[in-house]
C-alpha cells in the first residue's frame, strides 16, 4: 500500500490515495465478498421486496468488490452512490456501468429535501473525526428521505473488544502490523445511535449488532486461501455460523457493528 498519508478519515485526498492502492488490486478479496453478503443480507431483511430511488452514502464497497450494488438494484428504480473520493467513484463506475454516481460529502448532501426513498449508509460515518459530525450526516440524511423512507445505517460497534482496543491504540503502529489498513473515526454504541438518529427526526424501527465472526482471523484466513479457490464455499459457511450469535443476549459485545433501521415520519 502506498505511503499512509498525514489526513483526515473523512478527507478526499486521503480516500483518493487509499482507492488508488486498494482498486488496484487487494488480498481481501474473499473476506471482502463475505462483507458483501452481510451486507446485503442486512438490506435484504430491512428494505423489504420494492422501494423507489435509493442513496448509498459512499462508493468504496462498489469500487474495491462487487458491493451491495446488485442487491439494491433489485430493490430500487434507481441507484446513486456518493464518494468524496473521485478515485473511488472512477472505480465503482468501472464495475458497474449504470451506476449512477456523484462527487459528495454525506455532510452536505447536494439534494433537495425528500429525494430519495431509501438511504443505505454502511461503515461511511464511522470515518469522520467526531460524533457531531455524525450527528450533522444525519441530519441530512434525514432531510433527503422521503415521508415513510428508510435509513438503513452500520458503525464501528465500540463495544466490541477488538474495536475498543483498536481505538485506543496508534493507528501507525496498527496500519505496519497490517491490522488496520486504513483510518477509522468517532463512532458511537445502539444507545446513542438510536438517541442521534432520533434527534434527526426518524423513527428507529430496529437495532442489532451484525458481523460476529472473529474477524482478524477471518481476514488472514481469507488472505491465505485467496480467491478463486475451491474452498470459498466453505469458509463462507463457517463465517455465516458466527452470525447466530445475534440472537444471545451478548450480541452487542460479538458484533463487530451495530446497525438500525429508521423511518421518517
Amino acid at each position: 500500500m502506498a505511503a499512509e498519508p498525514v489526513a483526515s478519515p473523512s478527507s478526499a485526498a486521503y480516500w483518493d490515495e487509499v482507492g488508488e492502492a486498494w482498486t488496484g488490486g487487494h488480498a481481501d478479496a474473499l473476506w471482502r465478498a463475505y462483507c458483501d453478503r452481510r451486507n446485503g443480507a442486512l438490506i435484504a431483511r430491512w428494505m423489504g421486496r420494492t422501494t423507489g430511488r435509493a442513496l448509498k452514502t459512499d462508493s468504496f464497497d462498489e469500487a474495491v468488490a462487487d458491493g451491495v450494488y446488485d442487491v439494491l438494484r433489485e430493490r430500487a428504480t434507481r441507484v446513486t452512490a456518493i464518494d468524496v473520493s473521485a478515485t473511488i467513484l472512477r472505480a465503482a463506475r468501472a464495475r458497474h456501468g449504470d451506476l449512477a454516481t456523484a462527487l459528495a460529502d454525506v455532510r452536505r448532501l447536494p439534494y433537495a429535501d425528500g429525494a430519495f426513498d431509501a438511504v443505505v449508509s454502511i461503515s461511511t460515518l464511522d470515518h469522520f473525526d467526531s460524533v457531531d459530525a455524525i450527528r450533522l450526516a444525519l441530519g441530512e440524511l434525514a432531510r433527503v428521505l422521503r415521508s415513510g423512507g428508510g435509513l438503513l445505517v452500520t458503525l464501528d460497534n465500540p463495544m466490541h473488544p477488538t474495536v475498543a482496543l483498536r481505538n485506543r491504540l496508534p493507528f501507525d503502529l496498527l496500519h505496519r502490523m497490517g491490522i488496520v489498513p486504513y483510518r477509522v473515526g468517532a463512532t458511537c454504541g445502539g444507545a446513542a445511535l438510536r438517541r442521534l438518529i432520533t434527534a434527526a427526526g426518524l423513527d428507529v424501527r430496529e437495532l442489532t449488532w451484525v458481523e460476529h465472526c472473529p474477524r482478524w482471523l477471518a481476514v488472514r484466513a481469507g488472505r491465505k486461501l485467496g480467491r478463486p479457490t475451491p474452498y470459498a464455499a466453505t469458509f463462507m459457511r463457517v463465517l455465516e455460523r458466527f452470525e447466530t450469535l445475534e440472537r444471545l443476549p451478548l450480541r452487542s459485545l460479538t458484533g463487530h457493528y451495530v446497525a438500525a433501521w429508521a423511518v421518517k415520519p
